[in-house]
């Protein structure tokens, strides 16, 4: 999400924070390893993931600060009627880090390059959670012809601050000092200082969590202590301030694509309270703004779920990607 609230210095996926096992779930540790690492650039990767078979392929693109293993309760469902994949963004995962800024422009790019590098047949069904929404609709602005149909999961309120100043200058306030802990956390990994962390630096990562093997929470350490990861979180803090502060682009518009809406009945369950009525007033808007780019744009409520939609009801993303792939 856009607000700063949202951002834990665990910075680790949806998965981490919903994740209720006693033991380690061994279906998880296919995410301890890359999958298909793909040339999209002389020196540069992204981790590629992809499973099943069928025509249109659907692409998943994760919220902000996640990788590909936000879709473990998707991707295999989805892989049961169509071929499916998921990829780490630059900077996250296995993935390697990407040229600075990194923005919905930049992430957009690479997407297409992915595209190209792997030989996805196109059109795709773009899915994209959070922030990732954001990355897909951009994808369908450059390339409308090779977009089958648009899966957005609770896209960020854009424009809170016309409702609420007060949550503005709260949010940049909170940016700034995310911000010098995020370049704090760079130095500790600039430094090799991360692992085992100095007291300087305890906060940066959480500890192993008790849903994952040690292989997989050994991996997950492992792509958090590159410098390439807090470069790409602050360069992503800095610019997600503009894309969120500003509404949705009048002249944004996805013809005749169809575009789905997945909207939880209670994202906001983290925010303190003086900002929740502001941020669904501006999500609200936010949504029948995307929703009018398309003729066939729709907007679904998503009951009992939060902001993770993919975690929280999964069959409600499943449902609607088959929609969209078997329209009869």
């Amino acid at each position: 999400m856009p607000p700063l609230i949202r951002f834990t210095m665990g910075l680790l996926p949806a998965i981490a924070c919903a994740a209720h096992a006693q033991s380690p779930d061994p279906t998880l540790d296919l995410y301890a390893q890359p999958g298909n690492r793909i040339a999209i650039s002389p020196n540069r990767h992204l981790n590629l993931r992809c499973t099943g078979q069928g025509s249109p392929t659907v692409i998943l693109e994760s919220g902000n600060n996640a990788d590909s293993m936000a879709w473990f309760k998707v991707q295999p469902a989805i892989a049961t009627f169509t071929r499916v994949c998921s990829y780490d963004r630059a900077g996250t995962g296995f993935s390697d880090g990407g040229p600075l800024p990194r923005n919905v422009d930049s992430n957009a790019d690479d997407l297409a390059a992915l595209i190209r590098a792997a030989r996805i047949a196109t059109p795709v069904v773009l899915v994209g959670h959070s922030y990732g929404t954001n990355i897909v609709r951009r994808f369908a602005d450059a390339h409308a012809n090779e977009v089958a149909a648009l899966v957005l999961i609770d896209p960020p309120p854009q424009g809170v601050g016309a409702f609420s100043p007060e949550f503005e200058k709260a949010d940049a306030a909170q940016r700034q000092q995310m911000l010098g802990a995020l370049r704090h956390c760079e130095q500790g990994a600039e430094t090799g200082k991360l692992e085992p962390p100095a007291s300087d630096y305890k906060d940066c990562l959480r500890g192993p969590n008790s849903a994952f093997s040690a292989a997989l929470n050994t991996a997950m350490l492992a792509n958090k202590i590159k410098p390439a990861f807090w470069q790409t979180m602050i360069s992503i803090t800095q610019t997600n301030a503009d894309l969120y502060r500003q509404p949705v682009p009048s002249a944004e518009t996805h013809g005749a694509i169809p575009l789905l809406i997945l909207q939880p009945d209670t994202p906001f369950e983290d925010v303190p309270p003086q900002f929740r009525k502001a941020m669904e007033q501006a999500r609200q808007k936010t949504h029948r703004a995307i929703a009018a780019t398309s003729t066939r744009g729709k907007i679904i409520a998503v009951a009992q779920s939060s902001h993770d939609v993919q975690i929280d009801q999964p069959h409600a993303v499943i449902a609607a990607v088959r929609t969209v792939v078997h329209p009869h």
